[in-house]
């Protein structure tokens, strides 16, 4: 039997050792030669180790899948997404051929896209699906664009033209500079986790924004944006926008 190596990805720890005994049990042929549950250490090792497969789970903190996938010097290897929101990506990950599952892992479903990877690493077409993938999400490496789940799909949006997230009751209204305004069912929490190091700033829970379209500071607890809409500044995060703002 040929020995199948992969590498596991989850910054869930519960989850990491538990898609490890379902794989281990099940599939006698995967060696797995790692665990991983930082996505920064994630993707020196796969670009050391090769996999043949990996799986990915797609929110993680700093680095989402999608990251780690755009991040690997060469993503050649199949790839089976994990993911908690059945509607987060899928038609993306399904139009690209690409394996997907959902937390809870439903021990069929993941037979499923286990042997179905498996058929495919001896077509040697997984590179093509990959970068396939990240054109239709809009992830490279700089990652210039996102894609937003909405009631009627994805909706692709570059990050630059996002003026503000604002949440309500549970999703999450998007601002763009063509005045444009998307609903996602996405809490705004995801929206934090997913631009984390992309110049935008939460300065009130329900409330993150673009620090390049910051006009004022304003003493009163808000900020007055480019767009001529106002959000409200609590009084501990002041000094780090400040901050922040001062080195743009």
């Amino acid at each position: 039997m040929t020995k199948i190596t992969a590498i596991l990805i989850d910054d869930e720890k519960k989850a990491l050792e538990g898609l490890q005994l379902k794989v281990e049990r099940y599939f006698k042929q995967i060696e797995i030669v790692a665990l991983c549950n930082d996505p920064k250490i994630a993707i020196s090792k796969i670009d050391e180790l090769q996999p043949d497969l990996v799986f990915i789970d797609i929110e993680m903190p700093i680095f989402s899948g999608f990251d780690v996938l755009s991040k690997v010097n060469y993503p050649d290897f199949e790839t089976i997404f994990v993911t908690a929101y059945n509607n987060y990506a899928i038609e993306a990950i399904k139009h690209s051929a690409i394996g997907y599952i959902v937390k809870p892992i439903d021990n069929d479903e993941l037979k499923t896209a286990v042997t179905n990877a498996l058929q495919n690493i001896s077509k040697k077409n997984a590179y093509q699906k990959n970068k396939k993938l990240l054109e239709h999400l809009g992830v490279h490496t700089n990652k210039t664009s996102i894609g937003i789940p909405t009631s009627k799909g994805l909706s692709f949006v570059k990050i630059s033209d996002i003026i503000r997230f604002e949440g309500v009751e549970g999703y999450t209204k998007i601002i763009c500079m063509d005045k444009k305004q998307i609903l996602s069912s996405y809490n705004i929490g995801k929206f934090t986790k997913m631009l984390e190091n992309k110049k935008f700033f939460s300065p009130h829970k329900s409330h993150f924004i673009n620090l390049n379209f910051v006009n004022t500071i304003l003493k009163e607890g808000t900020i007055s944006l480019s767009d001529g809409s106002c959000v409200p500044l609590v009084k501990s995060k002041r000094s780090e926008l400040i901050e922040l703002m001062q080195h743009l």
